[in-house]
C-alpha cells in the first residue's frame, strides 16, 4: 500500500515538473533581443522566416543545453550525496566544478589549441583531480562535515589560483569571464551536439546504477553482506558524477547549486528509491535551470545575466537551510584541539622566528623588481618598499591571530575567516559596491568588504544563537556562506566590466602599492583588536576541553563564543579591508604554531602572529621575484605555499 501511494506521488510530481518545464520552455523561447510573441512563435516557427531562423539557430540550442545541463548537474548531485553520505554534496561544493574551471583557464592560457579541440577532456581532467583529492583527504568514513570542509578547501585553492591567472593573463582569459559565471548562451548547435550524447549516455548509466545505489545507501557493510561489489559500484558512480559535471562545465561553465537543490526538492516531495530520484532530479534540475535563465532575463531585459547569478541567489539560502538541518542531525562534535605534548621553549621559538623575519624583511627591502640593493634609505625604498613590507607583516599577524580565535571557538583546526565565509562575503560585498556605484574609486572597495563580512557574521550569529554556537553548526553555516559569496563574487566580476582588472587585484589579495597611510591604518586596527584577543585566550583555553567541562568551571560558553567570533571576524575584516581577500594564513600559521608551542592560547597567539607575518612577507617577496618586474598577488603565493601543508594536515587528521 505504501509503495502504491509512493508511486502515485512520484507520478504526480513528474506531471507537475513536465508541465512547468513546457511552460518555462515556451517563455524561454520568446525571450531575447529579437522580439516576437508566443502567438507568433506557435504560428511562424513551422515556416521559413525570421522567427524560425532565430529559434533554430539561437534560442532552441540555448533551451536544449539548459535542459541537458540542469538535468546532468542534478543527477550528479544526487549520486554524490549518496556516495559521500553528505546532504551538502554536489559538484559545486566538492570542488569538482572549481577544478574543471581551473583546468579550462590553464588550457586557455598555455594550451589554447588543446582547449579548442578537446574542451571536455580538459574539464574532465580538472574534475577528476578534484574528486581524487576529496576522496583521498576525506577518508574512508566520508564523515559529512569532513567531506564538506575538504571540498571547501579544495574549492578555495582552485578559485584563488584561477582568479590570479585571470589577473595575470587578462587578455587571454577575457572571454572566460561570462562563461566562468555560468551561461547558457549558444551561438549554434555545437555545444548540444557535443555534450548531449555524453550526458544522455551517462544519465542512462546512472539509471542502471539506481538499484546498486539503493543497496549502497543502507551502508557499505550491509551492501557487502548482500553480495555487492562495493568498490566497483562506488568507482562507477564517481565516474558517472564526474563525467556529467565535466561535460556540463565544458559547455556552459561552472553553474552551482542546481545539483544541491534539485535532489533535495525531489526527496522533500516524497519521491523514494534511486531510480525515481534520478529521473525526477533530471527533470527538476532542468526546470530549475531554465527557470533561473528565464528569471535572469526578466530581471534585466536586453542584457545577458549569467544564469549562475540566479542559481546562486536562489541556492544560497537553500544551502544555509541544508547546513543548519545537517548540523542539527549530528552530534555536537566536541573535539580536543591539542598540540604538541613536548612544546619547544617559547623564548627559543620566538628567537628563531624573529630571526627568520629579519632575514626575509632584509631580502624584501633589498630587491627593487629588477636588481638588488642595500641602500634602504633611498626615497624610493623608504616611500614604497618599506611600507609595503610592513603592511604585509602587520596584516599577516592579524590574519593569524584571527585564525587562532576562530579555531578556538569552533574547536576545529580547519576554521578561519575563509571557512566561515567572512573572506568570501567580504569580496562579494566589495564587488557589489563596485557594480552598484561604478564611478566610485577602487580605494572605497573596503567599505563594501566590511558590509559583506558583517552580513556573514550576522547570519552566523542569528542561526547559531539558539544552539549555543555548536561548532559543527557554525562551520557548516560558514561553508554555505562561503559558497554563496564565491558565486556572487564571480557574477559581480562579470558585471563590473571595465573595473575587472583592478577588482581582481584586490580579490586576489595584494600588497601592491601600499604606502605609509596603509601602515598607519593597519597599526591602528591591530592595536584596537589585539587587547580583546589576548583577553580571550584564557577563556579559549578552558573551552578547549569541551562545553560541559568549561561550563562546570564557571565559564559562560555562549558569551565566550559570541565575543571570540566577533573579535575574530572583526580582525579578519580589518585585514581584508587593507589588502583584499587573502586566505590560508589564518589556517596554516596556527597549525605550525600549535606543533611548536602546544595548545595554550596566549603563547599560541604570539607565535601564530609572528608566523603569519613571516608567511605573508615571504609570499609578497616571492610574488615580486618570480616573474619580475611583474607581481604575482600575495594571495596566490600564500595558497601555493600553504595549501600543500594544509592538505597534508587534513589527510593526517583523525
Amino acid at each position: 500500500m505504501a509503495r502504491k501511494t509512493s508511486g502515485k506521488r512520484s507520478f504526480l510530481v513528474m506531471i507537475i515538473g513536465l508541465f512547468l518545464l513546457v511552460l518555462l520552455s515556451f517563455i524561454h523561447l520568446t525571450q531575447g533581443q529579437a522580439d516576437y510573441t508566443v502567438t507568433q512563435l506557435v504560428k511562424e516557427v513551422w515556416t521559413e522566416g525570421r522567427v524560425q531562423d532565430i529559434v533554430l539557430s539561437l534560442r532552441l540550442p540555448r533551451l536544449i543545453i539548459g535542459i541537458l545541463a540542469g538535468g546532468a548537474l542534478a543527477v550528479a548531485g544526487a549520486v554524490l550525496q549518496t556516495l559521500t553520505n553528505n546532504p551538502l554534496a554536489s559538484a559545486g561544493t566538492l570542488g569538482i566544478n572549481a577544478g574543471a574551471y581551473f583546468f579550462v583557464v590553464v588550457s586557455m592560457i598555455f594550451f589554447p589549441s588543446l582547449l579548442g579541440n578537446f574542451p571536455f577532456i580538459v574539464a574532465l581532467m580538472g574534475a577528476v583531480l578534484s574528486s581524487v583529492l576529496v576522496v583521498m583527504l576525506a577518508g574512508k568514513q566520508m564523515e559529512p562535515v569532513r567531506v564538506a570542509l575538504t571540498g571547501m578547501i579544495i574549492s578555495l585553492l582552485f578559485a584563488s589560483m584561477t582568479g590570479s591567472l585571470q589577473l595575470l593573463f587578462e587578455n587571454q582569459t577575457s572571454g572566460l569571464f561570462l562563461w566562468g559565471s555560468g551561461t547558457l548562451v549558444q551561438l549554434n548547435w555545437d555545444g548540444v551536439s557535443f555534450a548531449g550524447p555524453v550526458i544522455i549516455v551517462f544519465f542512462v548509466l546512472a539509471l542502471v546504477l539506481a538499484k546498486p545505489l539503493d543497496t549502497l545507501s543502507l551502508g557499505e557493510d550491509i551492501a557487502s553482506s548482500l553480495g555487492q561489489n562495493v568498490r566497483f559500484v562506488k568507482l562507477l558512480a564517481w565516474a558517472v558524477a564526474i563525467v556529467l559535471a565535466a561535460a556540463t562545465v565544458s559547455v556552459v561553465g561552472p553553474i552551482g547549486f542546481i545539483g544541491l537543490m534539485a535532489p533535495h526538492i525531489v526527496r522533500m516531495l516524497g519521491v523514494r528509491g534511486h531510480l525515481n530520484i534520478l529521473l525526477q532530479s533530471f527533470l527538476w534540475g532542468s526546470v530549475m535551470l531554465i527557470g533561473a535563465d528565464v528569471l535572469g532575463r526578466l530581471v534585466q531585459p536586453g542584457q545577458e545575466v549569467p544564469v549562475g547569478a540566479m542559481t546562486a541567489l536562489i541556492g544560497g539560502p537553500w544551502l544555509l537551510y541544508l547546513a543548519w538541518k545537517t548540523a542539527k542531525t549530528h552530534s555536537r562534535g566536541d573535539r580536543q584541539m591539542g598540540g604538541t605534548l613536548k612544546p619547544v621553549k617559547l623564548s627559543v621559538v620566538i628567537t628563531i622566528v624573529v630571526a627568520l623575519i629579519v632575514v626575509i624583511i632584509s631580502l624584501a627591502l633589498s630587491f627593487n623588481g629588477t636588481a638588488w640593493t642595500t641602500e634602504w634609505l633611498k626615497p624610493v625604498v623608504w616611500n614604497f618598499r618599506v611600507p609595503r613590507v610592513l603592511t604585509a607583516f602587520i596584516v599577516g599577524v592579524m590574519l593569524a591571530v584571527a585564525g587562532v580565535l576562530l579555531q578556538g571557538v569552533l574547536r576545529n583546526p580547519l576554521a578561519d575567516a575563509s571557512i566561515l565565509g567572512v573572506t568570501s562575503m567580504g569580496g562579494a560585498g566589495a564587488m557589489m559596491l563596485l557594480v552598484l556605484f561604478p564611478a566610485i574609486p577602487i580605494k572605497y572597495m573596503p567599505l563594501g568588504a566590511v558590509v559583506g563580512a558583517a552580513i556573514a557574521l550576522g547570519i552566523i550569529l542569528g542561526t547559531s544563537w539558539k544552539n549555543n554556537f555548536q561548532p559543527m553548526l557554525v562551520a557548516l553555516m560558514g561553508i554555505a556562506i562561503s559558497a554563496f559569496g564565491s558565486a556572487a563574487t564571480q557574477v559581480f566580476v562579470v558585471k563590473a566590466k571595465l573595473a575587472v582588472a583592478a577588482a581582481l587585484v584586490w580579490l586576489s589579495g595584494s600588497t601592491y602599492a601600499k604606502g605609509w597611510d596603509d601602515v598607519q591604518l593597519a597599526l591602528l586596527l591591530f592595536a584596537l583588536f589585539i587587547g580583546p584577543a589576548i583577553f580571550l585566550t584564557r577563556s579559549l583555553d578552558t573551552l578547549t576541553f569541551g562545553d560541559d567541562v568549561a561550563a562546570g568551571l564557571g565559564l559562560s560558553v555562549k558569551s565566550t563564543r559570541v565575543w571570540a567570533l566577533i573579535v575574530g571576524v572583526a580582525i579578519s575584516t580589518a585585514a581584508v579591508s587593507i589588502v583584499g581577500t587573502i586566505g590560508f594564513v589564518g589556517l596554516v600559521a596556527p597549525h605550525i604554531a600549535r606543533r611548536l608551542v602546544g595548545f595554550h592560547h596566549l603563547p599560541l597567539l604570539a607565535v601564530s602572529g609572528l608566523l603569519g607575518g613571516l608567511l605573508l612577507v615571504t609570499a609578497d617577496f616571492v610574488g615580486r621575484i618570480l616573474i619580475a618586474p611583474k607581481d604575482i598577488p600575495s594571495g596566490l603565493i600564500v595558497a601555493l605555499i600553504g595549501t600543500p601543508y594544509l592538505l597534508y594536515l587534513l589527510r593526517k587528521m583523525k
